[in-house]
């Protein structure tokens, strides 16, 4: 069994001061300079981005408007379960990187090692995605600016953000991050005010888009067949846009190892997070479906566009509509401040995730080198590396480049909360096996372990709420399997790899990983809980709540 790894790591107070006595090994050289605030706002700046605001119209094209209100809000309840399982976890162990660390420690390190590299490889690819959207927002504007201009201040602009201290990094992060949520709060009261006649042309159109009766009305769209199987497949079309739209407990869970008194900060950050991105993503996809028809020639045309701006945003399509001037260009500048804010956060979180997989030797030792800041400085190159495919859009039309990352982090998003369940399941079980009174974690999650398993492998129960998390892992890997199914349609060999490499790679990794190092299964009752990091944390938590006082 892998020795835990033994933190080094520096608390500082909120004046400054800093714990030295509580170093024991220079090994992780991250701060803890990131307030509750900081976590909540980074957790939805990872978040929320193009996909509630823009290509959520492609979602409402295929399902109509009431499938896409349903499948947003039953994938919610998903990321619920998840969301109370990783705050069980890191909640009793904030420690850089938790949740990967925890598949090597509580299931087995060949598992660890896929896992780390999956989840890097998702937040890695998301930047050159978010790069890329980026211009095609400014586009909206202007085409004179070039392509290679734009990505090249984008990623400069990551890097300045990057390198500095973490605290710096949080008060950017908090401050465009808040931005999102002044635009969705906004988008969400332009709806309820416009339905209501309070538009220019006074019209008072309610729920128009959901009446069968109306023109431009169907609730639940036939996408690609006729009938129930074509509604069917719209909805299906629209839970896949759920599931790689909706997240957010992965990136709160990965502020831990720097996060104020965590104990106390990680569980408030983790449910107030949950919610408010319930909320947005929700009611978000309710406004979607009442502003703009399914079926909108518009609408088709701008997403089947090759410059697919925030002219493909069905809140703009429907400003214009109604002969509302101005709020266009203000909402596609809130939205290209979020896309933005998106991509420094991916860049945050893969440079973290690729810091804990050094940490736990699976990447270079030299990437655990950190800046007088505490900075993984190293980290923070390789994944700004990886961000120059974005000028893989000088050759290639904009949506051929997007099409291409949506499709290849789809499967490893939906795998990364498969992982997530399964080691709650094997830390639940290593608990019981020791026992240890999960009454005794600083945090106790709901629903225990069913609603795990419901994610995993068992079939949804409405009669029994526990049932619930055994549909999360089922769901999730389910979702992992059926989100490329179109190609089956239509065969495209380029597509079939980009919607199956990550489901192929990932076992892959982990027998090759296996039989190099010839890795065993943990054991549930010699699997360690991280003792040196929580004796690390538990001192400073005792010294935080004394300088408090």
């Amino acid at each position: 069994m892998a020795t835990p790894v033994e933190l080094g790591q520096k608390f500082e107070h909120e004046d400054g001061r800093t714990n030295s006595s509580l170093s024991l090994k220079q090994t992780d050289h991250t701060h803890r300079r990131l307030k509750n605030r900081h976590i909540q706002l980074i957790g939805i700046g990872g978040v929320v981005g193009t996909a509630l605001f823009v290509q959520i119209g492609a979602a409402l094209a295929k399902g109509g408007p009431a499938s896409l209100f349903v499948a947003f809000t039953l994938w919610c309840f998903v990321i619920l379960a998840i969301t109370e399982c990783t705050a069980e976890m890191v909640t009793w162990i904030p420690i850089s990187s938790p949740f990967l660390r925890f598949a090597d420690h509580f299931v087995d390190e060949a598992f660890g090692f896929a896992a780390g590299i999956n989840f890097f490889f998702f937040q890695a690819v998301q930047v050159p995605f978010e790069v890329t959207a980026v211009n095609l927002l400014i586009q909206f504007w202007t085409e004179r600016i070039p392509v290679w201009a734009i990505i090249l201040i984008v990623l400069t602009l990551y890097l300045i953000i990057n390198v500095f201290a973490v605290s710096s990094y949080g008060e950017t992060e908090y401050w465009l991050a808040l931005g999102k949520a002044i635009l969705a709060v906004g988008l969400i009261a332009f709806t309820f005010v416009t339905m209501l006649g309070g538009n220019p042309k006074h019209d008072r159109y309610g729920f128009r888009n959901w009446d069968p009766s109306s023109v431009s009305g169907a609730p639940f769209a036939e996408y690609t067949k006729d009938g129930s199987l074509g509604r069917f497949l719209g909805f299906l079309a629209c839970l896949i846009s759920a599931s790689y739209t909706i997240a957010g407990p992965e990136y709160v869970s990965m502020t831990a190892g720097e996060a104020m008194s965590p104990r106390k900060t990680m569980p408030r950050a983790f449910s107030s997070v949950f919610w408010r991105l319930t909320f947005f993503f929700s009611i978000g996809a309710l406004c979607v479906g009442i502003v703009v028809p399914y079926n909108d020639p518009t609408l088709i045309g701008a997403i089947n566009s090759p410059a697919q701006n925030a002219g493909a945003s069905p809140y703009v399509l429907a400003m214009e509509r109604l002969g509302i001037p101005v709020l266009p260009h203000i909402v596609n500048a809130l939205i290209l401040t979020a896309v933005f804010s998106a991509g420094n956060s991916y860049v945050f979180i893969a440079s973290r995730t690729l810091f804990g997989l050094a940490l736990e030797g699976k990447a270079p030792k030299q990437l655990t080198h950190c800046t007088k800041h505490g900075v993984p400085i190293y980290c923070v190159f390789v994944v700004l590396g990886i961000s120059c495919l974005s000028f893989l859009e000088l050759g290639n039309a904009s949506e051929v480049v997007l099409s291409w990352f949506i499709n290849l982090v789809t499967a490893s998003q939906l795998l990364n909360f498969a992982v997530i369940c399964f080691t709650y399941l094997r830390f639940r079980d290593a608990l019981k096996a020791q026992g240890i009174s999960r009454d005794s974690l600083p945090y106790k999650a709901r629903w225990q372990p069913y609603a795990t398993y419901t994610f995993l492998f068992a079939v949804p129960n409405i009669f029994a709420l526990q049932a619930f998390r055994w549909v999360a892992l089922f769901l999730t890997l389910l979702m992992a399997v059926v989100d490329g199914y179109p190609v089956f349609v239509n065969w495209n060999v380029t597509t079939f790899l980009f919607s199956y490499t990550m489901i192929g790679v990932t076992p892959v990794l982990i027998l090759c990983w296996k039989l190099y190092h010839k890795t065993k299964w943990r054991s549930l009752k010699e699997i360690d809980f991280f003792p040196a990091e929580r004796q690390v944390i538990d001192e400073y938590e005792r010294s935080f709540a004394i300088s408090k006082n």
